[in-house]
């Protein structure tokens, strides 16, 4: 199988393009210009042509959430890079000369928004705020493929535990440092998974023809902020004492802080699981110790 991979350089870009060609399938680069509106240069024409024999593709690029404080500006770029990379990609896609048979795209569990201890599946209804907002017209974006006969897979993607970007790289020196703590009340649900799980799940959607619209891409096992809190500290064999509180985030961060750290979403993967997907690491403890490469203390 040949795979088209948007946002190959990114943290699960990288490593999808190491899990496709494992398994002895071809991973090719989707350059940005493809599909961001850019004027078409040489090299994209070129790639226009090879585009042709790409059995499916995988979409992930898209602005960065978590790097700066949402102001207007950025909120724009965050909710255009994806909605507009999207239906770009969709619509140049059906044009293609033999359409690829499956797109999977990113999405996020941000799609439900804040809902404390409610659990939470693929037919949950959205949530409110900006990220839900985003998420909705992201997944809507796609429609010319799905309308064209093409396999769409939306894969609401949780926290990843990556020790090389992501949520947990930045939390990693607080905790090693023996000042980490619970984040706000520590109640809030945080659905993680790991980068394998991330990478496996992709890899089933790809193949797995009777999957299709939204999948929740997140460990069987949510865990509030408490708890994962205890989970890595015991990990990394430190203490964790040291609190963040609620009204401090919303200082320095403001809306995004309610979003991305103090918001409860506890999701499971009902659709991934019942389609015969089987998680490398459900348990939040052994992923971050093979994550981080410690020894569990178990």
């Amino acid at each position: 199988m040949k795979v088209g991979v948007t946002g190959s350089s990114g943290l699960i870009g990288s490593s999808l393009r190491k899990g496709i060609e494992s398994i002895g399938w071809e991973a090719v680069a989707i350059p940005r210009d493809y599909f961001d509106g850019s004027d078409r240069t040489t090299s994209s024409s070129k790639f226009d042509h090879s585009l042709d024999s790409v059995d499916a593709v995988v979409h992930l690029a898209g602005e960065n959430i978590a790097s700066g404080r949402w102001t207007d500006r950025r909120k724009s770029l965050i909710r255009d890079s994806r909605v507009n990379g999207t239906r770009r990609l969709s619509e140049v896609l059906v044009e293609r000369i033999t359409p690829p048979s499956v797109l999977v795209l990113a999405s996020a569990i941000g799609f439900y928004g804040d809902r404390g201890n409610e659990l939470l599946n693929e037919s949950s209804k959205a949530g409110i705020g900006f990220l839900s907002d985003v998420c909705q017209i992201w997944e809507a974006a796609a429609e010319p493929a799905r309308s064209a006969g093409i396999r769409v897979v939306h894969l609401r993607i949780g926290i990843v535990m990556a020790q090389t970007g992501g949520a947990l790289r930045k939390m990693l020196m607080p905790f090693k440092l023996g000042i980490g703590g619970v984040i706000g009340s520590g109640s809030q649900y945080m659905s993680w998974i790991s980068l394998d799980d991330v990478i496996g799940g992709v890899l089933h959607a790809l193949h797995a023809k009777g999957l299709e619209g939204p999948v929740n891409l997140v460990s069987p096992n949510p865990v509030t902020n408490s708890d994962f809190t205890k989970t890595l500290g015991r990990v990394l064999r430190r203490p964790t004492i040291i609190p963040v509180p609620s009204f401090a985030l919303r200082l320095v961060l403001g809306e995004m802080a309610e979003a991305l750290l103090l918001a409860s979403t506890r999701v499971e993967p009902s659709r991934l699981v019942d389609s015969g997907y089987s998680f490398k690491f459900p348990n939040l403890e052994d992923a971050l110790s093979h994550t981080l490469e410690i020894p569990s203390s178990k």
